[in-house]
């Protein structure tokens, strides 16, 4: 009975777990079938291993890839790789050294047009007359503005006059920054500065050196940042008239009553050498980056043009007075005026003026006892064809320069008491600045009551920055 028992339940074991095999296969205990539980496993199987299967192919090709590139193939792309960067990078380098090099080219092609002095600016058509109330007046000087100059930057003027004095303003203020008193005579030896009427000033184009010139034959070199004394030149024998940098350098050179021109290195403080030419006092005096300089030869009626390393001159006759100002307009071209009341401009290439007009200012007195304005003051926009001129008629005239700068035309002028002893233009040719005082710079003849001693600033606009304005 025990064995039969035993079967029995073997038996029924074996009997269940057949059952439980087949409700596994048709059952999965929540009365859904094993086929579609078969179905929705295989299709997610399918997508899982298709998502594996893509990575494993794609790395099994890169390494058979790696595998079947050799060491000489490696380098072969590298190198070709490498050759591809190498033309970019000179496409590029080759493309910015072509519009470098059409910078330079036009850079070149105006220096040498300026060096010949055929440059010319063509901005005359473009100035409009500027009203009055944007002319502003800097008053600081107790007797007539003889001279002055305008730093390279256009930052600051520098003035100076009959009182001795020398005036450092700024230009966007007007306000003053620095005053070099003036001294007395007698006190020389203890007073830093001028004791007696600077006729001329001077500065370097990077805005190093001031030099200044008065009628005790001295020259005074200054710091124009400090406005701090550095050095004093002595030789001259009569009153400094004249004084100009060569520009790119520290060369000064220097005109006198004494009818010599002298020639200065500032940086060594040291005296160069002196020419001589001239039959009667030298009245005016400048320079640009050529190694000369150009004179005004007062009542000997001449104008000189100096070439110091050739160690010769250059002799122009034409005015009917005393020439008592002078400007180069560029290297070949230059501008006079003097007390024939005449303004004329000169070429090296010609003994005589291309152009000249007389009584440029009006004339004065009686009717058949008429006498012409004397003309001044000159200056020029360098490399351009704008000049200007002043007299004591109580205006400064702008002039245009015909073609080749045969020719003058007026432009339009600025209404100003007194005689309009010094003119510049600023370097951008934003603005005109004049020096005003009662009295000429070179004498006493006779005084103009209602005038104000100072500086007037002129503002030089045009047409097309006033239509980029209303647009």
């Amino acid at each position: 009975m025990s064995s039969f028992f035993i079967k029995k339940k073997v038996i029924s074991a074996a009997t269940n777990k057949g059952d439980l095999k087949r409700k596994s296969k048709t059952d999965d205990g929540k009365g859904r079938s094993k086929k579609f539980n078969k179905r929705r496993d295989e299709e997610i199987s399918s997508d899982s291993e298709n998502e594996s299967a893509v990575p494993n192919r794609k790395q099994q090709e890169n390494e058979d890839d790696e595998i079947e590139e050799t060491p000489q193939e490696k380098k072969l792309r590298l190198a070709k790789l490498y050759l591809d960067q190498l033309r970019e990078e000179e496409d590029k380098t080759a493309e910015q050294e072509s519009f470098e090099a059409d910078l330079i080219a036009g850079r070149l092609q105006e220096d040498v047009l300026e060096q010949k002095g055929k440059l010319q600016r063509l901005i005359a058509k473009e100035l409009i007359a500027p009203d009055p109330a944007e002319i502003r007046l800097l008053r600081g000087h107790k007797l007539s503005v003889t001279c002055l100059v305008i730093s390279p930057d256009e930052k600051y003027i520098f003035s100076a006059s009959k009182d001795c004095s020398i005036i450092k303003w700024e230009v966007e203020s007007g306000k003053k920054v620095h005053k070099i008193a003036g001294g007395r005579k007698g006190t020389e030896a203890r007073h830093v500065g001028h004791t007696a009427h600077i006729l001329c000033m001077a500065i370097a184009s990077d805005g190093t050196y001031l030099a200044s010139g008065d009628m005790n034959k001295l020259i005074m070199i200054w710091d124009p940042m400090t406005c701090k004394h550095l050095y004093t030149f002595k030789g001259h024998k009569d009153t400094v008239s004249g004084l100009a940098f060569r520009r790119g350098t520290h060369t000064l050179y220097s005109a006198s009553h004494d009818r010599s021109i002298k020639v200065w290195s500032v940086d060594e403080n040291a005296y160069v050498e002196t020419l001589f030419g001239h039959q009667d006092v030298i009245t005016g005096l400048d320079c640009l980056s050529r190694e000369r300089c150009v004179t005004a030869g007062g009542r000997d009626r001449t104008v000189r043009v100096w070439k110091i390393a050739e160690e010769s001159q250059l002799v122009f006759h034409g005015h009917e007075g005393s020439i008592d100002c002078i400007q180069l307009i560029n290297e070949e071209h230059m501008i006079t005026g003097g007390d024939d009341g005449s303004i004329s401009i000169w070429t090296v290439n010609k003994k005589k003026p291309v152009s000249t007009v007389k009584q440029a200012h009006g004339s004065h007195g009686n009717t058949g006892l008429e006498q012409p304005h004397w003309v001044s003051s000159v200056a020029a926009l360098h490399n351009s064809d704008i000049v200007a001129s002043g007299s004591h008629n109580s205006a400064v005239q702008l002039w245009k320069c015909g073609q080749g700068f045969r020719g003058l035309e007026p432009l339009f002028s600025v209404p100003m008491a007194g005689f309009v002893n010094s003119l510049k233009f600023s370097n951008s040719g934003k603005f005109l600045v004049a020096g005003v005082g009662q009295e000429h710079r070179l004498g006493r003849w006779w005084r103009v009551k209602e005038a104000k001693n100072g500086l007037y600033i002129i503002p030089l606009k045009r047409q097309v920055q006033e239509q980029e304005v209303v647009q």
